[in-house]
């Protein structure tokens, strides 16, 4: 069967996935998440894409489809570019073929996106406001603490008395950090607070885009188990009876929701070109 990738360029990281097939039955043959940092984005495009390439015994060259999502105007080799929200929800549906709403986070945005069995979006609600609910927010919070950013996930669930943040701007919140410091606030304490905070934002946005069903959180902090723990007890808390979930490659659910598309496109290009030389046409490639 043919190889499709897909690439999502972030702000901050590039995920990268090489697929084999078409809609739920696709294979996943090789992935590569890379952080831009300081770094120029289309070298580290070109690089994301070999690894995902070489993790999957593959050369560019056996590629049938490559689609983008993001930045893709930053992949000058695209075959074709998707949306954002489509790519999520397409992703999202691979990932959790129950979810019927997926929770974006990425470095400076949330977005909650409604959709259908079919993966088709019905609905969204996109964070308007100050970036402190972002991931780039949290990163810059855990430089100041001095501690890796792998680590906030696991110190923010082994708080014992949180200290929530009471801004919503991304510099008032960072000014709350510096004060707590200040306080001699327990960096856990810290954490959690700031976790709560998000997590309060991200089910006003779920509440508001009228969730009913699974959510499966995407994005690069769909890996942070103390925001996936806050957002839980927020729920709790307020009554809130959706679910909220994750997967161990939500970080990619973009990528493949755009390789998925790419791989659908192809398909349909396929067989208009088989109508054209007077063949039977059939799409191949199937469903999304």
């Amino acid at each position: 069967m043919a190889l499709v990738a897909g690439i999502d360029v972030g702000s901050s990281t590039v995920k990268t996935v090489v697929m084999e097939g078409a809609g739920q039955a696709a294979v996943l043959r090789g992935d590569s998440v890379d952080r831009i940092r300081r770094r120029d984005p289309g070298t580290v495009i070109q690089e994301s894409y070999g690894r995902a390439l070489a993790a999957a015994g593959a050369e560019a060259g056996d590629v049938a489809y490559l689609g983008t999502t993001g930045e893709g105007e930053l992949v000058p080799f695209r075959t074709g570019h998707f949306y954002s929200m489509t790519t999520h929800a397409r992703g999202g549906l691979y990932l959790q073929p129950q979810a019927r709403a997926v929770l974006d986070v990425g470095a400076l945005h949330a977005k909650a996106i409604l959709m259908d069995e079919r993966s088709r979006v019905l609905g969204y609600r996109m964070t308007n406001q100050c970036a402190s609910g972002s991931g780039q927010f949290l990163e810059n919070i855990a430089r100041y603490l001095g501690i890796a950013l792998d680590e906030v996930g696991t110190l923010s669930r082994s708080a014992q008395s949180p200290e929530k943040c009471s801004s919503i701007c991304a510099v008032l919140a960072e000014t709350d950090v510096i004060n707590m410091v200040s306080r001699g606030i327990a960096t856990p304490d810290i954490l959690k607070g700031i976790h709560l905070s998000m997590a309060g934002r991200l089910v006003r946005l779920l509440v508001a885009a009228k969730v009913d069903g699974l959510v499966l959180m995407t994005g690069g902090l769909a890996a942070d188990e103390g925001l996936r723990a806050a957002v839980r007890e927020t729920l709790a808390a307020e009554g809130k009876h959706f679910e909220v979930h994750t997967h161990p490659r939500s970080i990619l659910a973009g990528a493949i929701g755009a390789a998925l598309w790419g791989a659908y496109r192809h398909g349909v290009l396929a067989a208009r070109a088989r109508t054209a030389a007077g063949r039977p046409a059939s799409l191949g490639a199937g469903a999304p």
